[in-house]
């Protein structure tokens, strides 16, 4: 993605936190005629010796599995907080408007799960349940072994080894003259708002009288 140097994060923390606390993630692939194809669905974070892994599963009916097999390297892109900045948070009208966001993108190499490995995707299925409902691992335990299974039949589990990543903290680092305003607008506003403005804070862009 383009990514200006003062936007640019190096430190695989902020790239892990926002993968973790923004996990609905778009996987691309290169198609059989050679277009791009997603499919959004969320994954879940494995840091081991500083490297990330990434794990999930299609439908077994979505083409993208057999894109994988075919040409294992794909982009994933994260999502963070976002939000319209209008030009009113300058001092003076030649300004234009702006949309802040945090990413993160990555370079993945895929691996397939043996389809026939229940075990295998029971265990990456039950990492996907820890991070949105851990108290659903129970019902998933009463389903019994059989018809666990058969749903297991029904997709297609895989690992994204990251081999490389961009995390972009879009946030006018570079417009200090906005950034009390800014921050106004943002702590009193939208979900995503609210968000930005405690990144803000996050990277000591708000002044000591603002957080006052």
């Amino acid at each position: 993605m383009y990514l200006p140097p003062h936007f640019a994060s190096q430190d695989p923390r902020t790239a892990a936190r926002l993968m973790r606390e923004h996990p609905f993630a778009s996987l691309i692939t290169v198609d059989d005629e050679g277009l791009p194809f997603a499919t959004h669905l969320p994954l879940h974070l494995v840091e081991e010796g500083g490297a990330f892994t990434l794990l999930g599963h299609v439908a077994r009916p979505n083409p993208q599995w057999r894109h994988l097999a075919a040409r294992p390297r794909a982009t994933v892109t994260f999502l963070g907080p976002h939000a319209y900045t209008s030009p009113r948070v300058y001092p003076d009208l030649a300004r234009v408007p702006t949309w802040n966001y945090l990413a993160v993108h990555g370079t993945v190499t895929a691996r397939l799960l043996d389809h026939e490995d229940a075990a295998a995707k029971d265990r990456l299925l039950k990492a996907l349940i820890g991070d949105h409902e851990p108290a659903y691992a129970q019902q998933w335990r009463d389903l019994g072994a059989d018809f666990q299974h058969k749903l297991l039949r029904g997709i297609v589990a895989f690992e994204l080894a990251v081999d490389s990543w961009q995390c972009k903290l879009k946030l006018n680092q570079h417009r200090e003259e906005s950034h009390a305003a800014m921050f106004a607008v943002y702590a009193a506003g939208t979900p995503d708002e609210r968000a930005l403005a405690g990144w803000m804070q996050t990277l000591g862009m708000v002044p000591a009288c603002t957080e006052e």
